[in-house]
């Protein structure tokens, strides 16, 4: 299962607003640069974001946008969900579909629901603060390398 540009660049984009994050607002411009995206593609991005209250944009000179929540309190999973939909290896796990006339006895369903589940497990357990400090972990361990 892959994720599409939408979410990989969503959440990348989200990650830039949590390191910016009591900074004030940040251009996608700007984000675009610091993540190698394309700006465009951002632009398309950000109003289901924004549409879903995670970010809230200011106008002006000076304005961009910012996290509408702390970084603690957006997680990877509800990024991913709002750009992907539901994340399922395959159809036959999803709620809105028709029940399979096998689904009783499909051993391979319990292995989708179980696969679905586990990664919901995952991305509902990390949040934009996790990946912030994951980042300076990663920075520290780095620059200790260097000296």
């Amino acid at each position: 299962m892959l994720l599409s540009t939408k979410g990989r660049y969503g959440l990348k984009m989200m990650y830039e607003f949590a390191l910016n994050y009591g900074r004030g607002p940040m251009s996608l411009k700007e984000v675009a640069l610091k993540q190698q995206l394309s700006e465009t593609y951002l632009e398309q991005i950000i109003s289901h974001i924004r549409k879903a209250g995670l970010v809230i944009g200011v106008r002006g000179a000076q304005g961009g946008y910012e996290l509408a929540k702390k970084p603690e309190e957006i997680t990877v999973g509800e990024i991913i969900r709002l750009l992907e939909g539901p994340l399922a290896p395959s159809e036959c796990v999803l709620d809105n579909e028709p029940e399979c006339t096998r689904a009783e006895y499909c051993v391979t369903r319990l292995i989708w629901e179980k696969i679905m589940e586990s990664i919901n497990n995952v991305i509902d357990s990390i949040t934009l603060n996790d990946m912030v400090n994951d980042y300076y972990k990663l920075k520290q361990r780095k620059e200790g390398e260097v000296k």
